[in-house]
This record gives C-alpha cells, structure tokens and sequence, in this order.
C-alpha cells in the first residue's frame, strides 16, 4: 500500500545494564513521583526494588505496585490506578512482560482520567493526555514498549483490547540483563510471539506498508538467528540483546500493520484456560501459516531467506513451504506442549472458542491474508487438538 501513517515509541535506549538509567530518564519527563508497575514475580527478583531505588537516587519519591496477573483482569487494572491516584504520581514505570507493560498503560491513561476502562474498549477511545510513561521490558515477546494498545481480560473472561495513541510511552528502555533469569519455557514462548507479530504484519491484508515491512523482516531475522541460542543458553548476553532488539522491531511492525487470524485463534485460549499469550500463539502458528499457504505464498517465501539465510528454493512453493516447516519445528523444538488437550481444552471447548473467534475477533480475521470462516476456524483448532 502506498498511503499510510506510521506511528511509534518516540526514544528506545537498547543498553546492557540501561535500568541504572531509569531515575535520569524518568526526572528528564519532569516526574517527581513513579509507580512501577510490575508482577509478583519481577518484584521477588529484585528488579522492582532496583527500578525504585534509581528512581530514589534521582531525587523522585517511588512506590511498586505488584500486583499484575498475566492476561490482566480489568479489576488488577482498577486497583493499580487507585494505588497510583493514593500515591499522588505524576510519572509510571511498566516493569516486566506484556501484562505488566500493558496494566502500565493503563494507568498512566486512566490515573487523572474520569474515564473508566469499559468506555475504552476499542479503537481511538481514550480522551485527554496520560502521564508520562518509561516501559522496560524483561521478555523478549511482546513488543509492548512500543505499542498502543493495551490488551485485557474483562469481567465476562473475554479479551479486549484498547487502542489508543496515548498509550505510546515516553521512553523504551531495553536491557538485556533484565532477561537473563527467564526460564526456557518463557523464552521460547515470548519469542515466537515476537516471530507472529513479524510474519502476521509482513502479511496484513489491511495496513502492510514499507516501514513495517522493513522492520518485521529485520525483527524477523533477528529473533531467527538467536531463539534457539537464548533457549540453550539463557546466559548469552549478545542472544538476549539481539532477541530485544528483534521484538521491538517486531512491535512497531505489528501495531502499524495490525496482526491477524493466529492472535485471533489464541486470544480465547489465553482467555478461557490461561495459556500464556506466546504459547497460545505457538499453538496455532503452524495451521495458520499453513491455511493462509493458498494465498500469502509469495509473501512466505520473501521472508523464507530471512529466516532461512543459508538456503536456496527452486520456486515460490518450495521457499514457502520450508518457511512454515522451519516455524512448526522451532514450536517442536522448544520444549513446549504442542497439543491444545495437553493444556486442558477439549473437544466440546471449540464450538465456542471458533464463534468467538468469527464473531467478535472478526477485526482480527479481517487482517488475515486468507478468509477464514467459523468451520474453517474449528478445523484448525481441532488440527492440534
């Protein structure tokens, strides 16, 4: 397409050891008081205490909010603003994987807003400006220090996700170190996720456009060439930087490209049985990739080389078919369950999930190279049943 907007985190600081940067980068927005945001288990490694103490250092009184859950529930979402308005702050830290920097968002929104959550639901929703806003990864996945969208888990257990150009942060700061104590399952899991985001914005039906073309292939190689090695070895510093550095890309190329019918697919597998959003991902990146095959295999075999750089293909059918093949053996390679039953859903749980998915993710499927009817949708999930 040759009209479109792009849009993106204005400042991201890739740095190894960057976190002791935090208290000058967050008194450079003009806070005198931050909340960091983060899970309970950022908070049990120390990060959340060290977040607080360069933030100390730098003359800002600080407090930790710890309490984020993963696929975060609107009610998480409310108590971590009303501990923010107690607070008095002016400024909000995202410490942490996708939930927390989302929940961070959120509160940065809503903290002086009389906005309520619910009345966000949707696309270009949000009124007013937010407070400033430091996102700092510590997974390599979600991209989410440089989105805008906010995605949770409402009252009724269903996603929903919250677009707003607000919810752009001020700053993302990315350091490697802050990775190294994730466990091979959540490596993986977040890195295939940050691999979707890629290949689902290189094949947007809707908004592919040459800056997120470019960058999902760049996101895509970089995360290609290291997963394996942060798996193996989650001390490798240089992997763990590259895997940053390639879901970052990936994130500016997905929230201006949109994502598409794999997202759609996991959003009710988060929802319903709590599969974590990279695996839920990794469970039906394969049937996706290779229903859309018909449609997207040109595409699929431009980004084959990227994935694949010491391989030759004969044609586009070869390049595309080796591209899906190397996604499905990476999800098989990684110590992941790779069958919905070996995470508690049955047969009886896909009639629903599927109308929820054709119904109300169509925005979702709308992306999606291929068309995808709801028997269509039961057919994939029942392929890796």
């Amino acid at each position: 397409m040759t009209n479109f907007t792009f849009q993106s985190t204005p400042r991201a600081i890739c740095e190894t050891g960057g976190l002791k940067r935090l208290g000058k980068l967050t008194a450079g927005l003009g806070v005198k008081r931050a909340i960091v945001v983060c899970d309970p288990g950022i908070a049990d490694c120390g990060f959340a205490e060290r977040a607080a103490a360069t933030l100390k250092e730098a003359g800002i009184a600080a407090t930790v909010f710890d309490q984020v859950q993963a696929d975060p529930p609107v009610g998480v979402v409310r108590t971590a603003v009303d501990a923010a308005r107690a607070f008095g702050a002016d400024g909000v830290i995202g410490l942490g994987g996708g939930s927390s920097l989302d929940t961070a968002k959120l509160v940065a929104l809503l903290a002086r807003s009389e906005q309520v959550i619910e009345d966000l639901y949707g696309t270009d929703l949000a009124r007013g400006d937010r407070l400033p806003l430091i996102q700092v990864p510590t997974t390599a996945g979600t991209g989410s220090e440089v989105t805008w969208v906010s995605v949770v888990t409402s009252e009724a257990n269903e996603k929903k996700a919250i677009f707003s150009p607000q919810l752009l942060p001020d700053v993302a700061l990315l350091d490697a170190e802050l990775t190294l104590g994730m466990p091979p399952r959540v490596t993986a899991a977040t890195a295939l996720d940050a691999m979707v985001h890629a290949v689902e914005a290189y094949t947007s039906r809707t908004r592919k456009n040459i800056v997120s073309d470019a960058l999902a292939v760049k996101g895509l190689e970089l995360l290609g060439a290291n997963i394996r090695r942060v798996v193996a070895d989650g001390s490798d510093i240089e992997a763990r930087s590259a895997m940053l550095q390639g879901s970052m890309l990936a994130g500016m190329a997905f929230i201006n490209a949109t994502v598409a019918a794999v997202h759609a697919l996991s959003y009710p597998l988060g929802a319903r049985f709590h599969i974590p959003h990279g695996h839920s991902n990794a469970l039906v990146m394969g049937p996706v990739f290779r229903f859309n095959i018909p449609v997207a295999e040109k595409a699929y075999a431009e980004l084959a080389p990227h994935l694949l750089p010491h391989h030759s293909f004969a044609s586009d059918a070869e390049a595309a078919e080796a591209f899906v093949s190397e996604l499905e053996e990476l999800v098989a390679s990684v110590g992941l369950e790779t069958r919905l039953s070996q995470l508690g859903v049955t047969e009886a749980d896909i009639p629903e999930m599927a109308r929820e998915v054709t119904v109300g993710i169509q925005r979702l499927l709308a992306n999606n190279p291929r068309d995808m009817s709801y028997d269509d949708v039961v057919s994939l999930y029942r392929s890796v049943l």
